[in-house]
């Protein structure tokens, strides 16, 4: 096997310098600026139309062999940086060409650096249960760390470092895989579509504990819940400090929680690429646990920690699956919050009542109408109907995403056709 000087097969640099070649091509067309700039406007809170996006596919079914349009995931290569390169391009491609939506193709490859997050003092305790199929969903029952006072002093920084070696190794076989065909950027941590620079406070408290403890203790020691909650927010702000300092957060974000980020609003003055600062950054934040409780505890219990954290940040996008309708109140009080999650068992009309044309309403529909025994185009269309004329009456900026989706039944027409569905009615 030939290789490069960097050790890359020969082979591999062709595959995916020629598939970086196709996503070049779809990054120099005309509507890649006109997606850019609708979702400039809808982040702007001046809308030009409503949008939509598909993300989190089940890509190991549609890979899988006998699926309809699998030969366009074919993998070739064999180092494992081509390898990530290639699976990112061939699934860029695929989305391209069957459920593109409101996606926008870059001129550019954003290329992580290793940072090493030794973490808070903590590591989860837990048992799984895996679904069959190669699906990344799992079940999780965890361990309580946190049951006792005491315990609260366990969660500690643990600072984040740079490693060098291996992120200048990463870049070296970037610019080796896509030099004259795409950009290089070399990121740090963003909140793009992960937990990077999530804030999910009470999520990460969880995994320390487990649910059940906590839901007692709303009850019975909630000063116990709220030393926790203090700490481990006293903990991330250092950490977040630490990285700001060394430079390595992320900048220019393209998504944020699987929706557009693109806004004229980031980054800030005083920029400088070799040195983002939060206020340059999305975040997003997620309480998933308290749709258990009531609001007043939800307003006693997130609001105020969550705020410490978005203060410090440019944008923010708020929630996940938990229903919110009934909040929007509550997370008015957190700063710089830009998008509010309506999810699929969130009221649609009171969502709308609560928003208005103050926040982007992003909308998120139940993945489970991919996955019944038929797929039923009707369900889709009429999800889209009733937000669309709550929104509208209420004048919220509207967005739509297809998210979490854990199976399609093999058939990626569903997904397709829900993308067709989406362009159809988002334009009319």
């Amino acid at each position: 096997m030939t290789t490069t000087s960097s050790g890359l097969p020969q082979a591999d640099v062709a595959v995916v310098r020629e598939l970086a070649a196709k996503v070049a091509e779809l990054a120099a067309l005309p509507v890649q600026q006109e997606r850019s700039r609708e979702w400039q406007a809808l982040n702007g809170l001046r809308p030009e139309r409503p949008m939509a996006m598909i993300d989190e596919i089940p890509w190991h079914e549609l890979a899988a062999p006998g699926v309809l349009a699998a030969d366009e995931l074919v993998m070739r290569t064999t180092h494992p940086f081509a390898r990530e390169l290639e699976t990112q391009f061939l699934r860029q491609l695929y989305r391209w060409n069957h459920a593109r939506v409101d996606m926008v193709v870059q001129p550019y490859l954003d290329v992580p650096k290793v940072i090493n997050r030794p973490g808070w003092g903590l590591k989860i305790t837990e048992d799984t249960i895996e679904q069959a199929g190669g699906n990344d969903i799992k079940s999780h029952h965890y361990s309580d760390q946190l049951e006792h006072p005491e315990d609260v002093d366990k969660i500690r920084l643990l600072e984040p470092s740079l490693n060098v070696a291996a992120t200048a190794e990463r870049e070296a076989w970037a610019h080796e895989l896509l030099d004259g065909v795409l950009a290089v950027r070399m990121q740090g941590l963003s909140a793009w579509n992960g937990d990077d620079l999530t804030f999910s406070l009470w999520d990460d408290i969880e995994m320390f504990r487990g649910t059940e403890p906590i839901l007692l203790d709303f009850m019975d020691r909630p000063e116990h819940l709220h030393a926790i909650a203090a700490r481990l927010t006293d903990v991330r702000l250092a950490e977040l400090q630490v990285l700001e300092d060394k430079g390595l957060l992320g900048y220019g974000m393209d998504l944020v929680h699987c929706t557009g980020a693109q806004t004229t609003e980031l980054p800030k003055p005083g920029f400088v690429a070799s040195h983002p600062r939060a206020i340059d950054n999305w975040t997003v934040g997620r309480s998933q646990l308290f749709v258990s409780v009531s609001d007043a505890t939800f307003d006693e219990f997130v609001p105020g920690y969550y705020a410490r954290w978005y203060q410090r940040f440019g944008l923010g996008y708020f929630g996940c699956c938990d229903p919110l309708h009934n909040r929007i109140d509550s997370v008015r009080k957190i700063p710089n919050v830009r998008k509010i999650s309506v999810s699929a068992w969130a009221k649609v009309a009171k969502a709308a009542e609560g928003i208005g044309p103050d926040f982007v309403y992003s909308r998120k529909p139940n993945p489970a109408m991919v996955a019944m025994d038929e797929w039923v185009p009707a369900i889709a269309e009429k999800d889209f109907a009733d937000v669309l004329a709550a929104t509208r009456a209420n004048g919220c900026p509207v967005e739509f995403t297809l998210k979490d989706i854990s199976t399609c039944r093999s058939d990626p027409k569903r997904l397709w056709e829900w993308a067709a569905i989406a362009e159809r009615m988002t334009r009319a």
